[in-house]
C-alpha cells in the first residue's frame, strides 16, 4: 500500500499515512487532529541493479558514423 506525506497547515507538523491510491486525495486530519492539511509531492528513489553505460569516445576516431581519416570524407 503507498504512503503518502502530508503537512498540518495549523501545527506544521509533517506526517505520513498508508492508504490505497483510490483515496490519495482524501482528506487526512494529522496526529494532533487538525483538519487543515495538504499533501505534500514525494520525489520516487528508483534503484536498480544493472550497471551505468560506459561513456562514448567523442572525437573522430572509430565506431559510428565519424571519418577516421580513410579518404570518406571529401
Amino acid at each position: 500500500m503507498p504512503r503518502y506525506e502530508y503537512r498540518c497547515r495549523t501545527c506544521g507538523d509533517t506526517f505520513e499515512l498508508s492508504r490505497p491510491m483510490a483515496e490519495s486525495s482524501a482528506p487526512a486530519a494529522c496526529p494532533a487532529g487538525h483538519d487543515d492539511t495538504v499533501k505534500l509531492l514525494s520525489t520516487v528513489a528508483v534503484a536498480g541493479s544493472a550497471p551505468a553505460p560506459a561513456p562514448r569516445a567523442s572525437g573522430g576516431g572509430g565506431g559510428g558514423g565519424g571519418c577516421s581519416g580513410g579518404g570518406c570524407c571529401g
